[in-house]
């Protein structure tokens, strides 16, 4: 804190805030604009949670009789497929709201106010690892009305929750990228759906790597869904004695989930900064 001198004599403070706590506070102003947005129009949140809870009705009610997994029941082998299917396209609404506010032009009006390049981003990404979280609540809640049980201590549950949340923080990233590279709103739908269907139906979230054709199953061990949905079975305690494949990505899910995040937010958050930087100079 420094101070000035007025026409009285008398020192008024003037208070110097530092460039982090600059950007912060942009940041959480920005999360806080897009968190009143879904407050605003619930239906986001709505059918954010509807299609895995569909999901989990239609694989544990309907197909659950007819799957047979080794060593678990298929409704303790499925939840954490569900849960890291929902983690991982939630994080599909930075990528779509990314592109909406360039079509309507937001991002010029943001260019024009004295704030940090990236709080746009962080503020994207931040509301939705909320949206994210509350989506989770609602699967949970979801999992134990069908038979659903954590078989695990409370530490291990909580960082599996955690490694699941951290997962789809990082994955935003990538999807706020994308939605500043297609061109429309509408494009980012499909462009999204090539990457996510591949990652989270060629995996092992609903049924096991080993039941599938040799390059299918090479391509499910080395997923990083996989690995995710591996990691957030052992966690929360339902891997019971189903054989886990001899692969690293397998036999080390919470290492190899890690490194992934690590490598995502390395990547992908200046990556995806600088595009928006580049974008808004136009």
């Amino acid at each position: 804190m420094t101070a000035i001198g007025t026409a009285t004599g008398r020192q008024l403070p003037v208070v110097v805030t530092s460039p982090v706590a600059v950007w912060f506070e942009d940041g959480w102003t920005v999360t806080k604009r897009n968190l009143v947005k879904i407050k605003r129009s619930p239906d986001m949140l709505v059918f954010a949670v509807l299609q895995p809870i569909m999901f989990v009705l239609l694989f544990s009610q309907v197909y659950g009789g007819a799957i047979q997994v080794r060593g678990t029941d298929y409704t303790q082998f499925l939840m954490a497929g569900i849960f890291a299917q929902t983690v991982v396209f939630g994080a599909t609404f930075s990528g779509s709201a990314m592109a909406q506010d360039l079509k309507e032009g937001l991002i010029d009006r943001f260019r024009t106010l004295p704030m940090s390049a990236s709080a746009v981003l962080v503020g994207r990404t931040n509301s939705d690892l909320v949206l994210n979280g509350i989506s989770m609540v609602i699967m949970m809640a979801t999992g134990l009305a069908v038979g659903w049980r954590v078989q695990s201590a409370p530490h291990e549950f909580l960082a599996g929750v955690g490694l699941l949340l951290l997962f789809s923080y990082a994955f935003s990233w990538v999807m706020a990228l994308l939605g500043m590279s297609v061109k429309t709103p509408e494009v980012i739908n499909n462009a999204s759906f090539m990457i996510l269907f591949p990652l989270t139906f060629i995996s092992n979230a609903f049924v096991p790597s080993e039941t599938m054709p040799l390059v299918l199953r090479v391509f499910a061990e080395w997923n990083p869904v996989s690995s995710l949905v591996q990691a957030a079975r052992g966690l929360f305690g339902n891997v019971g004695t189903a054989p886990v494949p001899d692969v690293w990505t397998m036999q080390h899910p919470v290492l190899t989930v890690l490194v992934g995040i690590a490598v995502m937010l390395a990547v992908f958050v200046p990556w995806a900064v600088n595009k928006y930087t580049r974008i808004s100079a136009k």
